[in-house]
């Protein structure tokens, strides 16, 4: 063992983290480096979780996450790690965060560029709109700085701990931006304060599906997602897998033993805390801590076995998705990295009442990621024009949500869509049928999720405190991590869960040779 590598016990500690995802890869690798034997268990053959590709023929697809924010998070993981994240992966700052049509003469690029951003808003919606636009980024910005760190970098607050942690972080400054950051109106209302122009309020009403929620429903506070974007959106150049291999190779070189193929069918327990795990092929792995880093829902849904945790808090489940992977031919509308195409502002309210009843909305929002196209400003298809990989998506409902989606449902969605794209002037020709992944899909990939992407959906004021669980759970040794739980979904949220499970389980080791027996107190997404 290295020297800076403390040993809490003559023996390490054994820890066992359950699912190689993000935040599973995270809390592996900074656990290994202080020094504990970490095995990591994932039942599917590969790890990455979310971010595992999806194979057509010979091509790779982003099959999850496609955008990467708030860079800092893996900056920082990978020197605490003694490791350089551009060592490992090759990232390019996006100039357009993302290009977006209502019809084929109606178009935006929002860009990195304030300036850049505030003439295109100009020009489609005159310059009193791009002046409010202005001040939505400054409110943006506020609300961001105000939760940062005594919310989204720390263990799940109440609302007097919240107050209490920006008072001592931030002052009393920070004290009065808290009180101004509207926690109890939505979005969608807030959103109405700064834009006239009903298609800006559809863009950034937008992104509360970036956490699994309608607009109308979530809090305001989640227009600092805008924040995020604009402080730089980066581009993994071999896609978002790449990032998810750097963390094998990082928690590997940590020490990390990462075993593949291996089902956990149940929590173990001895003496009133966690002991362990017992595999479905009926191997069982001893235990100090154990680290759950897949959908809560499945704790509480009695997939783990009896003795798993049954007092979680969940919300209502998150949106989920219908997802078409493809390789095409485009032309006319020219695609940049990240595109999407709305329907009538007038009927944006409709797409989410349908999600809500269960069904597929009739004139939904397209996301596309034209994976091979670059996020500069300038023509990003070099050369003569090829075929193209492309993932298309469209908000579902979870598979709780209703009976079930129907072929023929899914059927006129996909007609639906294409049609979507068509009017916005871009022309689609598949090489080969696209591969199409549904609610239930993903619902069977990630049990206990019930097909939602993003864990509970954030709804109301109360969601932040209440709708997904804290790090540590009140079985002793028993820890969360994942979208699913405290911060919240996306890619550098889920890396901040593994980093405070694997925070949590050291300070337990720091106070006492044994673990709390008390639990302690614990989404935003930002992709």
């Amino acid at each position: 063992m290295s020297a800076n590598r403390p040993s809490h016990r003559q023996s390490p500690t054994r820890v066992v983290v359950v699912g190689a995802g993000v935040g599973g890869l995270v809390a592996a690798a900074l656990l290994a480096r202080e020094g504990l034997d970490v095995q990591l268990l994932e039942a599917a053959a590969t790890p990455g979780g979310k971010m595992r590709p999806v194979e057509l023929g010979a091509l790779r697809l982003d099959g999850g996450p496609t955008v990467l924010t708030m860079r800092w998070v893996f900056d920082a993981l990978f020197d605490r790690l003694g490791e350089s994240l551009d060592r490992h992966v090759h990232l390019q700052r996006c100039d357009v965060l993302a290009r977006h049509a209502w019809s084929a003469t109606e178009r935006l690029d929002l860009h990195a560029d304030l300036a850049q951003s505030l003439a295109e808003i100009s020009t489609l919606s005159g310059p009193a709109e791009a002046a409010r636009y202005a001040a939505f980024t400054v409110r943006a910005r506020q609300v961001y700085e105000t939760l940062d760190r005594p919310f989204m970098r720390s263990s799940r607050p109440t609302p007097g701990s919240l107050t209490w942690r920006v008072l001592s972080q931030q002052g009393p400054r920070g004290l009065a931006r808290l009180m101004r950051i509207s926690p109890f109106t939505t979005l969608w209302r807030e959103l109405g304060r700064y834009f006239h122009d009903p298609r800006l309020r559809q863009l950034f009403g937008r992104y509360a599906t970036y956490c699994g929620s309608s607009p109308f429903d979530a809090p305001a506070t989640l227009m600092l997602v805008a924040h995020v974007e604009r402080e730089a959106v980066w581009q993994v150049e071999g896609g978002m897998a790449r990032l998810g291999q750097a963390l094998v190779g990082c928690a590997q070189r940590q020490g990390v033993r990462l075993r593949c193929g291996a089902t956990v069918q149940r929590l173990l327990t001895r003496g009133g805390r966690v002991s362990g795990v017992q595999l479905a092929d009926g191997d069982t792995v001893e235990a100090d801590a154990v680290v759950f880093n897949g959908d809560a829902r499945a704790l509480t849904a009695g997939l783990l076995g009896p003795d798993a945790p049954r007092d979680l808090h969940h919300g209502s489940p998150s949106l989920s998705a219908l997802t078409w992977h493809a390789e095409a031919e485009t032309s006319g509308f020219e695609l940049s990295h990240h595109n999407v195409f709305f329907g009538p502002a007038a009927g944006y309210a409709e797409e989410f009442a349908a999600i809500a009843a269960g069904r597929l909305p009739a004139a939904p929002t397209v996301y596309v990621c034209a994976q091979d196209r670059s996020g500069q400003r300038r023509a990003s298809r070099p050369g003569p024009r090829r075929p193209e990989r492309l993932m298309c998506l469209v908000n579902a409902p979870a598979v709780a949500a209703g009976p079930g989606l129907t072929a023929e449902e899914i059927a006129r969605c996909e007609a639906q869509m294409w049609n979507r794209l068509h009017e916005a002037g871009l022309r689609v020709n598949l090489t080969a049928p696209a591969r199409l992944t549904q609610p239930q899909d993903f619902a069977q990939r990630f049990p206990g999720s019930q097909g939602a992407l993003y864990g509970p959906a954030s709804q109301g004021w109360r969601a932040s405190f209440q709708a997904r669980p804290a790090g540590r759970t009140s079985l002793p040794g028993l820890f969360l991590a994942g979208g699913s739980v405290h911060p919240g979904p996306g890619v550098p949220m889920a890396a901040l869960s593994g980093q405070l499970a694997a925070e949590q389980i050291l300070a337990g080791l720091r106070s006492t040779s044994r673990f709390p027996l008390a639990a302690m107190p614990g989404g935003i997404s930002t992709r």
